[in-house]
């Protein structure tokens, strides 16, 4: 597969070498006289053309495949001479170091690339652990870097920062619902007006809980069950009226869950696996608003929690998640019409956490990284059944945060990437030409 790759540009080799020996982003800059950010770039454009989603695995693969190498001097090869910069004095020649002096240092070498790569590994698995499958605390994660691109713009920051939230669009506004936050399980729900980007607080919602969904049917959203605690989920079904501003309850779950998708299709909606309060469950249910009742459909083929659905042409496509002890790169398809299951090509990496949109027929899978870092986000086409990759504002983190679609931009709001997140950053998924029209 290495043949498939894009070339790395020399500054990004130069970037990688350093990356392999350890430096940091600051050391690299310092060292390459280049922009801190910059480096985040760079190092963002690595990992997306080798494949890869973190600094531990962009070294690995260097090594692997000979991008970047350690070798020892020759016994009997001259020093080449040490050219001095400019207006600085050429340092002292060193004596050549006898044969068992450089068997020492490459032995060196190799344990410290050894203590260097390895516990790497062991730090990225701690630094993306969550301390409680369903809740985040300060300190619990690792912090990612934001970077400037090119489709990527940032907005009105959500009022109070939150993860495990929903988030629904209705008459061309964002509603962020519930969700955790530093004092606990809320159940704040805040409107965001894009027209004059700026937030407004609306009714709270009577049952705080994280770890939702939300989906939209008529001039309705529906919000089902959710987790009120640490460990406990809930089996309500409660519904919001945005013009009226008010929530109602509807016929509650015929099981607790949190941490599911959620899709609808037509006038129906569609609950996936989720977290029951001790596992993971295979479980999906069928939501009728006109009945205001749940039935039983055709169960995953194994239990998950945190992944995400979107629809295309009538078919749900199910994308990601978390078993309990890795994350998935599964992309499931499920025929409403025919209450089956079938498989489609995976995501290149594993993803929990995320949220998924759809734009002109395309599924945008956004964040994640529960136990990985990921550098890049990336696109379904459900016609070819392939996956692409599409840059990301963030390089580490991002995850259970809200994603919602308006039109042809793609909202990703809050989250979690070492501490609650405010952010509203939006995609545009799709440019839109305006022709004059001609009289």
């Amino acid at each position: 597969m290495a043949d498939e790759r894009i070339p790395l540009s020399e500054r990004e080799i130069e970037v990688l070498t350093r990356v392999a020996s350890g430096a940091s982003n600051q050391e690299i800059a310092r060292d390459l006289v280049i922009s801190v950010n910059t480096v985040k770039v760079h190092l963002r454009n690595i990992f997306e053309k080798l494949g890869v989603q973190s600094r531990t695995e962009a070294t690995l693969y260097a090594i692997r495949m000979s991008l970047v190498a350690v070798k020892a001097q020759p016994p009997d090869e001259a020093q080449a001479p040490v050219e001095a910069p400019a207006g600085l004095a050429r340092p002292p020649a060193r004596a050549r170091p006898h044969a068992w002096q450089r068997a020492c240092a490459v032995g060196a070498l190799v344990l410290a690339s050894a203590m260097l790569v390895l516990p790497a590994l062991d730090w990225e698995s701690r630094a993306t652990a969550t301390a409680n499958l369903i809740s985040d605390r300060p300190g619990a994660g690792a912090a990612a870097a934001w970077v400037t691109t090119t489709r990527w713009a940032k907005y009105a920051d959500l009022p109070t920062p939150r993860t495990r939230l929903a988030l629904a669009t209705y008459q061309g506004q964002l509603f962020a619902i519930g969700g955790d936050r530093s004092s606990g399980v809320t159940g704040l729900v805040e409107a965001y007006d894009r027209d004059h980007d700026m937030w407004s607080a609306r009714a709270l919602k009577p049952t705080p809980v994280s770890n939702i969904a939300a989906a939209v049917i008529g001039d309705r959203i529906y919000v089902p069950g959710g987790c009120t605690g640490l460990t406990n989920a809930t089996r309500q079904l409660e519904v919001y009226d945005p013009a009226l501003d008010r929530w109602t309850q509807a016929a509650p779950l015929p099981s607790a869950v949190c941490a599911y998708a959620l899709a609808s299709v037509g006038n129906r909606i569609y609950l996936f696996g989720g977290w029951e309060g001790a596992q993971f469950v295979n479980q999906v249910w069928m939501y009728d608003p006109e009945r205001d009742s749940w039935a039983r459909r055709a169960p995953l083929p194994a239990g998950r929690g945190f992944a995400a659905a979107g629809v295309v042409d009538g078919t749900v496509y199910l994308v990601g998640g978390y078993d309990g002890e890795q994350e998935l790169a599964d992309t499931l398809a499920y025929s409403v019409a025919d209450d089956s299951w079938s498989g489609r090509k995976p995501m290149s990496a594993g993803r929990a956490g995320l949220g998924v949109a759809v734009v002109d027929d395309q599924l945008y899978a956004i964040g994640g990284g529960w136990q990985s870092y990921l550098a890049t986000n990336e696109r379904y086409d459900p016609a070819g059944d392939s996956w692409s990759v599409f840059e990301s504002p963030v390089l580490g983190q991002w995850r259970n945060l809200g994603v919602a679609a308006l039109d042809t931009d793609i909202y990703a709001v809050g989250g979690w990437s070492g501490d609650y997140l405010s952010v509203n950053q939006a995609y545009r998924a799709l440019f839109r030409l305006m022709m004059p029209v001609m009289q």
